[in-house]
């Protein structure tokens, strides 16, 4: 009897452990400009099945250290899936990175790598969701990040519009839209389909496990008045420093007495209790660069970017601000937390960046670590430019992982009432 109540426990504490939600493992300080990168442009990471993409990043030891990685499929809510590993892998995995290029004429030495996808040893199978791990030579996970494959299957029509709801109507965004498919007649939708909703491609504040409000037909209809709703927030800040001995596009000085450059921004007023003013960001995204560079991706500079923001109403009993975007994944870490100077009266962090156009903004976190989208220091603005995403997963009852059939995108530049 003992035996066997063993053997019980002993199995499932190993399903429990095999069943564990894969997170994100957050960079290492040297593991700098991590980005997904699809015809030369810093994307979120959501491809089409059998589209070409890489991961690129910077190691700042310009060591030209061997690097590996694994790819893991998972299934709707990040759990790895049952599936084996030459199911969704055409060859194998566990390779090194082959691609590597050492910085030119910099002052912050790096090595740059490249891992392109498929390549001559794996190819994606299958849609889903994945997670790409980073490993050192000793095979320990150096960092991850996740990355989505879709099928074009179904058809996901947009609209956003404001708030249904009164109380939000200045500060909130709605997402309506329909799945439609010739192809598919879905099996028991509201067991069987699922969808994410992204705001400018942010997983931290995805809305997930809205089921259809109804179908009209083999259309499935989701027009909720609150489920479905975001937080509109402000237009990203940026700073542009592809000349990196320049003082301009709002850095308000450049230090070049020390190792390498210091570039200070002006410093940011809060935004939640001002007007709303529009100009054209690219909704926290990136762009490397270096004037008169033939390869900005080994011949851009690193620099400190200081950040600088007042923010007289917030106060540190409310949480924590971060200074985050595309370029740091939006991680809420020790790196990325601002430090509140009494005698200046404002919040400052200096962050190492790789010279370019950069989006940013600051996010306010409570003390439980939650983001506080609804007290935010910039505010919420139904006007905001936001780009949103709807992921349309879908597992009949024979399936042994969940497929991702779709993909719809829009953005509130046309808002409607």
């Amino acid at each position: 009897m003992l035996r066997y109540l063993f053997q019980t426990l002993f199995f499932l504490a190993v399903t429990f452990a095999s069943a564990q939600v894969e997170k994100e493992v957050v960079a290492p300080y040297n593991i700098k400009t991590f980005s997904f990168v699809q015809n030369n442009q810093n994307t979120v990471p959501i491809f089409q099945l059998g589209d070409s993409f890489q991961l690129q990043f910077d190691d700042l030891f310009g060591n030209d250290a061997s690097y590996f990685y694994e790819i893991i499929h998972c299934d709707y809510n990040w759990n790895p899936s049952d599936l084996q590993k030459r199911e969704y892998l055409q060859g194998f995995d566990n390779q090194r990175i082959q691609e590597s290029s050492s910085s030119f004429n910099t002052l912050q030495i790096y090595t740059h790598y490249k891992l392109s996808f498929p390549n001559a040893t794996t190819q994606l199978k299958i849609s889903g969701n994945y997670i790409l791990k980073i490993l050192n030579e000793d095979k320990e996970v150096v960092f991850s990040r996740k990355f989505i494959l879709y099928e074009d299957v179904v058809s996901v029509p947009i609209q956003v519009k404001r708030a249904r709801t009164l109380s939000n109507l200045d500060s909130k965004q709605n997402v309506e839209f329909t799945i439609k498919s010739n192809v598919i007649n879905f099996q028991n939708p509201l067991k069987n389909i699922k969808t994410v909703l992204l705001q400018n491609g942010k997983f931290q504040t995805a809305i997930t496990n809205i089921p259809p409000q109804y179908t009209i037909g083999n259309d499935l209809v989701y027009k909720y008045d609150t489920q479905t709703q975001f937080w509109a927030g402000n237009e990203f800040l940026y700073f542009d420093n592809k000349e990196i001995r320049v003082a301009s596009n709002n850095i308000s000085r450049i230090d070049s007495q020390k190792e390498i450059y210091n570039s200070y921004l002006f410093t940011n007023e809060a935004r939640a209790n001002s007007n709303y003013y529009n100009w054209q960001d690219v909704n926290g995204n990136f762009v490397v660069r270096k004037l008169f560079a033939e390869n900005s991706d080994i011949e851009a500079d690193y620099s400190w970017i200081y950040f600088s923001l007042s923010a007289p109403t917030f106060r540190s009993a409310d949480g924590s601000i971060y200074v985050t975007g595309m370029f740091n994944n939006y991680a809420l870490t020790q790196e990325n937390k601002m430090e509140y100077n009494s005698e200046k009266g404002i919040y400052e962090k200096a962050i190492l960046i790789k010279q370019g156009f950069t989006n940013y903004e600051y996010l306010a976190v409570n003390p439980n670590g939650t983001i506080d989208q609804e007290n935010a220091i910039d505010g919420n603005f139904y006007q905001t430019e936001n780009e949103y995403t709807v992921l349309v997963y879908y597992r009949e009852n024979t399936d042994r992982y969940d497929h991702v059939i779709g993909k719809g995108t829009a953005t509130s530049l046309n808002i409607i009432n």
